[in-house]
């Protein structure tokens, strides 16, 4: 194989697609917990000896763009066969204590070939909180356990589990996600074994600067200038409501791109706050969706993108900052804003619903956690989907079958929130509706957005429905928590997207 080798090259890059796929697949396939199995909220990827992400598999893009901080955090450690690396410490290459990492190197002949990572939710990692989840948590500890990157052997992962609820729960996740990077592991050394050493060495690197060749080309298409946005995040907590803003310049010049959030707000008392990572995450996916999103996912298409916040900013928070609602909640809100600013440059979709919805229920033996889709936002060209998770998230629904087989719940209503999509040329997609019915006492905790602030539509269309959460009829806040009788039922109606004219 030759670097100039064009079909050599897209040889290679199926076969590190269909490695991270298979890896997916074993994670999702072995797991445990219906967040995993049922939902696959996971995300997996393979990376280079210098620790770039060489390819991954189209699963959450919030795990996905930040897992390379997850791999740097691990790189400058004495790395030897069989040994892998688990941290969730959203301060050292984490997100927010529920997404654990796993980080497995990758030798041949007794050189580093590369490394292996799986990140995955789990239902709970212990802390105050059933499920992990809290709506009100202030610090980091409030959240769970924190792991520093620490040598996954078999004793850590069982001291570790045994600090959660259902130890025996988590342990399988755990091992379900050192399978998946077992899987990986044995692909590139079939590659490997195909090419070489070295042709693998330089087919990985030149994957990257493919990647990057393209990125460039795409963001040199935008018109050089200064785009900016601005957005709220909804800081309800405690029965108080407050608007806390988020600004972005988006800077186009030739084919880099640099997004300064400068201007937002300071960290919070609260757990909108964002590590680094989760920030730069949500902004890759956004450039991507817009410039060129079928290059090959990997480290190339970062490389023309510079992403500022200010130290102790909400999108840039120092510890100890709770950061539990950042990965799920701000992460989108980034997402909307770099869509909003670039849109300025080349036509765009209107706002999506701006919210994965987060839905945790918990009592002493059982935790469940989900997130729910909605309606996204109309493009030049159609109309949005309905119903759906995209953007940050890209998750699936629990099945009802699953959920009521596994719970103490009862689903009472999952539709189609008819109408709930913004009107214009093209429109908006509609929400849903999920009731669900405590079979038993459990607690509830709700991190939701948009539920003030509808999703706007573009070019003067309509904006998309704000959501809605009750409990027994009564309006609930976006962010809260509380406890579920037997009976009592708690309805979540998700937003719709803004049309589009």
């Amino acid at each position: 194989m030759t670097l100039l080798d064009p079909i050599a090259l897209q040889v290679l890059v199926g076969g590190l697609r269909a490695a991270c796929d298979e890896m997916g697949a074993t994670l999702i396939r072995s797991a445990y917990s219906a967040n995993i199995k049922e939902r696959h909220d996971c995300s997996t990827a393979l990376f280079d000896a210098a620790g770039e992400l060489a390819m991954q598999a189209e699963h959450i893009p919030v795990h996905l763009g930040s897992m390379p901080d997850a791999v740097a955090a691990v790189l400058g450690e004495e790395q030897h066969p069989g040994r892998s690396w688990i941290l969730n410490d959203p301060y050292r290459g984490g997100t927010h204590l529920p997404d654990i990492t796993l980080v497995s190197p990758l030798f041949a002949g007794g050189e580093l070939l590369g490394f292996a990572a799986s990140r995955a939710h789990h239902a709970d990692v212990g802390g105050p909180t059933p499920g992990s989840m809290p709506a009100f948590s202030r610090t980091l500890e409030e959240e769970g356990v924190v792991i520093p990157p620490t040598v996954a052997d078999p004793e850590t992962l069982e001291r570790l589990a045994a600090r959660m609820r259902s130890p025996h729960q988590r342990l399988a996740d755990l091992r379900a996600q050192q399978a998946a990077n077992r899987v990986g592991g044995l692909r590139l050394e079939e590659l490997r074994e195909r090419l070489g050493t070295d042709a693998l060495r330089a087919g990985m690197a030149e994957i990257l600067a493919y990647t990057e060749r393209r990125t460039r080309a795409a963001v040199a298409e935008l018109p050089d200038g200064t785009y900016r946005a601005e957005d709220l995040l909804e800081a309800d907590w405690n029965g108080s409501e407050r608007d806390l803003v988020l600004r972005l310049e988006a800077t186009v010049a030739g084919d880099s791109l640099r997004l300064d959030f400068g201007g937002s707000d300071e960290q919070v008392d609260g757990n909108l706050n964002c590590p680094l990572s989760v920030t730069k995450s949500a902004a890759f996916f956004a450039v991507r969706v817009l410039t060129d999103p079928d290059a090959p996912p990997s480290a190339g298409a970062h490389r023309p993108i510079e992403v500022l916040a200010p130290p102790g900013s909400l999108l840039n928070a120092r510890f100890p900052a709770a950061v539990v609602a950042g990965n799920v909640e701000t992460s989108s809100r980034v997402a909307d804003l770099v869509l909003a600013a670039l849109s300025q440059a080349r036509p765009g979709p209107a706002q999506g619903q701006g919210t994965m919805n987060n839905l945790t229920l918990a009592n002493d033996d059982f935790t469940y956690y989900e997130t729910l889709g909605g309606g996204q936002g109309a493009c030049p060209d159609a109309d949005g989907p309905s119903a759906i998770h995209v953007a940050m998230s890209n998750t699936l629904n629990t099945p009802t079958e699953a959920l009521e087989t596994e719970f103490p719940l009862r689903v009472r209503e999952l539709s189609l929130r008819a109408g709930s999509g913004g009107d214009g040329t093209r429109r908006g997609g509609d929400g849903i509706v999920r009731e669900i019915e405590a079979l038993e006492p459990m607690r509830f905790s709700l991190i939701t957005e948009r539920r003030r602030h509808r999703p706007r539509g573009a070019g003067g269309a309509e904006d998309g429905a704000a959501g809605v959460n009750r409990l027994n009829g009564a309006p609930l806040p976006a962010k809260t928590a509380g406890n579920l009788s037997t009976g009592d039922r708690l309805r979540i109606e998700t937003p719709g997207g803004g049309g589009w004219t």
